[in-house]
């Protein structure tokens, strides 16, 4: 006879889940009745809370953490973007201060050279220097100024410091300039203290004061300036100061080297004198009771008795 499984442990099952369901939604009631009439219910949330506040916490911190190291990320990059952009403005702050003082430099020199030309009340141009050559075999300046602009060979050109050479060569738009350093240079002087007239040679990058008398009165400091004899230079201008003394290679003579007074590598214009300051005008002074004197006497005497007198406009 076969045998079939009954029922009655499937209803059983059922049965018990039936009641654990009433007992939790019993239980619910309960808890919520408590929890809306009593106080009791309140102190247990608050405890239940204090406990389970740190595992929330810790429950909470990848989240942070997360959030701080994209935090920390944003801050990162902006900084270096920050950073980057000061070190961009620096850059530019700094080279517009050295534009600023180089144009101030270029401004103190053009105020130099307009100083030199009012002190002396010269008639002067002003011509842009194009290119300079300052070997010690030969010193030169280009001038963007030529025949078209009015020089003309021979002309004196100067800076805020004194004389720098004459112009050799002209051309329609440019000219040369013989700086008075060059070797193939020399030029009349007299010292300012001593009125002593000497030969200024150039020598390369240095001016050179040969065959000096040793007993010359001129010492380290002195000034040497134009002293107008030749007829090229007018006299007064400056050309350097002494800086060195000794005896030459003979040994008869004292030679004296000189700081130059231009510096032709500094500035970006110089000056030519259109025309060289008038020499006085000597007229002869007759003796008084004398004249009744032959004619080559009155000669002599007004060779040996002038005083000069300004030529008028």
């Amino acid at each position: 006879m076969s045998s079939y499984p009954g029922p009655a442990a499937p209803r059983t099952e059922s049965i018990a889940e039936t009641l654990r369901l009433l007992a939790y939604l019993a239980a619910c009631i309960v808890l919520m009745a408590f929890d809306r009439h009593g106080g009791v219910m309140q102190r247990v949330h608050a405890s239940l809370e204090l406990v389970a506040q740190p595992v929330w916490k810790l429950a909470g911190l990848p989240g942070r953490i997360g959030v701080e190291m994209r935090n920390n990320a944003v801050s990162r990059s902006q900084l270096i973007q920050d950073n980057a952009a000061l070190r961009n403005a620096v850059a530019v702050a700094g080279a517009r201060m050295a534009r600023l003082q180089a144009e101030q430099a270029e401004n103190e020199r053009l105020r130099g050279l307009l100083g030199a030309a009012q002190r002396g009340r010269l008639d002067v141009q002003l011509a842009p220097i194009l290119d300079i050559d300052l070997d010690p075999t030969h010193q030169r300046l280009m001038l963007d100024a030529g025949s078209n602009q009015g020089v003309h060979v021979g002309q004196v050109v100067i800076d805020g410091g004194g004389i720098l050479g004459q112009v050799t060569s002209v051309q329609p738009i440019t000219s040369t300039v013989l700086l008075i350093t060059d070797p193939d240079h020399a030029i009349p002087v007299e010292v300012v203290r001593t009125g002593i007239r000497l030969i200024v040679y150039g020598r390369g990058n240095r001016l050179v004061l040969g065959y000096i008398p040793r007993s010359a009165d001129i010492k380290v400091g002195d000034r040497v300036q134009t002293s107008g004899l030749g007829g090229r230079f007018p006299a007064g201008f400056p050309v350097g100061t002494i800086a060195k003394l000794k005896l030459d290679d003979s040994r008869a003579f004292l030679e004296a080297e000189l700081t130059p007074a231009a510096q032709p590598d500094r500035g970006h214009e110089v000056l030519l004198l259109r025309t060289l300051p008038t020499a006085p005008v000597f007229k002869p002074v007759e003796l008084p009771g004398r004249d009744a004197k032959p004619a080559h006497d009155k000669v002599k005497a007004r060779h040996s008795n002038m005083e000069p007198v300004e030529e008028k406009p």
